[in-house]
């Protein structure tokens, strides 16, 4: 096997030039004394082209061997070709099968959404899936890179854990060595105490959520990036939020163009996201989901009838954010239907200090976060108010023993970006293998 082969995304620089690739069959077809090889290497598509007068008879017979998805090494001339995606196509010259592949299962046809997640093992090796998956790793290149150049501290946080974050009946419980443990729901309790020996850090890690959920925004287990900040409040974090999510928008614009082409990802829609975003409290939100034309539109579809005091939907937060071109940042919920430790407005304690950022075109939740409560009697308070056990908070209580300070942060789900971004209608296609309440396989 040649130890010289190339990558398809290099062949603009080897125009003229006779190289060595390896890859698989993507598609083929002959049209009468020319035959065609479209080949893929994770790098990109190339055409192969054979005329019947320019090889030996013998290859161009051969050429009809190879099953669509056979690793094969070609060899051939490059060519300048401007109606080819990457620019150039290939003059087959000779075609080696390393392995015969049995019949494909996955054919350009229309295939039901089950049967390709059944074979998400070898779906992901169609253009879709690929461009999806490659935008989600600008996504995740960019989140670290944007921490990294302002001096956050990556710190990893367990996956299991002794105590809840987001609440109790979310929770996947398991048995350690003879006492019950928990899937992490958010590495953000671990953060807290990091944020105090480094002054700004975040985490990157697999969290769950045990939610009988079937809608498309929900996953059993997903990906999240949760920066932690000490002598942070409500206003700065904020600023972060809307930075961050502005970094990561332009980055994928900037390299992932191509991708989001294919997707048929409407660019002028992401192009609008620059900072500042749109800003309203809770209150003013709730205004609007209660007047007359919002509450007919929730009646026509279907959905339940917002009321002040509780949870956004998704219809309701589809109705807000179709009034503006970028996120919403929605500010000062009731405390009562927020977590434990979300610091209260010191103006409205009723309030929290808090802000769910909606992405716009009706993709939800890409953000939430809030000030901590940082005083220990307080947080003591509130952690008995919700019936959690004390014990297992004694080590997150002792941030507010020594040395505590107003601090802050968010969690932003992989999965919700990425399918806002690409445009997609969910979230198992942003994850390599999603799980959700009926699908552990593969």
């Amino acid at each position: 096997m040649s130890t010289n082969a190339v990558q398809i995304r290099d062949l603009t620089r080897h125009v003229g030039e006779s190289v060595t690739l390896r890859g698989w069959i993507a598609r083929k077809r002959s049209s009468g004394k020319i035959k065609f090889l479209v080949v893929r290497d994770g790098t990109g598509l190339l055409q192969c082209v054979a005329s019947a007068k320019d090889v030996d008879a013998e290859l161009f017979e051969f050429l009809g061997t190879p099953t669509l998805e056979s690793s094969v090494e070609v060899e051939g001339v490059v060519r300048e070709d401007k109606r080819s995606p990457g620019g150039v196509e290939l003059t087959l010259q000779a075609l080696r099968v390393l392995h015969l592949a049995e019949e494909y299962p996955i054919q350009p046809k229309e295939h039901g959404v089950d049967f390709l997640f059944d074979k998400r093992h070898l779906y992901m090796r169609s253009r879709t899936p690929q461009a999806v998956l490659r935008v989600r790793n600008e996504v995740i290149q960019a989140c670290r890179d944007f921490f990294y150049e302002r001096d956050f501290v990556l710190i990893d946080s367990p996956i299991l854990t002794p105590a809840a974050c987001e609440g109790t009946t979310t929770l996947f419980e398991t048995d350690y060595f003879g006492e019950n443990a928990f899937l992490a729901q958010s590495g953000q309790l671990y953060l807290e105490p990091a944020c105090m020996a480094f002054g700004k850090v975040y985490c990157f890690g697999p969290t769950f959520r045990a939610e009988k959920s079937k809608t498309r925004r929900h996953l059993t287990e997903f990906w999240m990036i949760e920066p932690e900040v000490a002598f942070l409040e409500l206003p700065g974090l904020l600023e972060l939020g809307e930075q961050f999510v502005s970094y990561i928008v332009s980055r994928v614009l900037d390299r992932c163009r191509d991708q989001l082409d294919f997707l048929e990802r409407d660019i002028t829609k992401l192009e609008a996201i620059r900072a500042p975003f749109p800003r309203l409290t809770y209150d003013e939100a709730s205004k609007i989901l209660t007047t007359e034309d919002s509450q007919a539109q929730m009646r026509e579809a279907g959905a339940p009838l917002f009321e002040h005091g509780s949870d956004f939907g998704g219809f309701d937060e589809t109705i807000l954010t179709a009034k503006f071109d970028k996120p919403v940042m929605v500010t000062h919920w009731p405390a009562e239907i927020k977590a434990f430790y979300m610091q209260p407005d010191a103006d409205d304690p009723s309030k929290a200090l808090c802000v769910d950022m909606l992405a716009p075109e009706g993709y939800g939740e890409i953000i939430g976060g809030s000030q901590r409560v940082h005083d220990h009697d307080l947080l003591l308070s509130r952690i008995e108010q919700h019936g959690l056990p004390v014990e297992a908070f004694q080590w997150y209580l002792d941030i507010r023993r020594y040395g505590t300070v107003p601090h802050s942060g968010f969690g932003m789900g992989i999965e919700r970006c990425v399918t806002w971004i690409c445009g997609i209608p969910h979230l198992r296609e942003a994850i390599p293998y999603p799980r959700q309440i009926h699908r552990l396989y593969p």
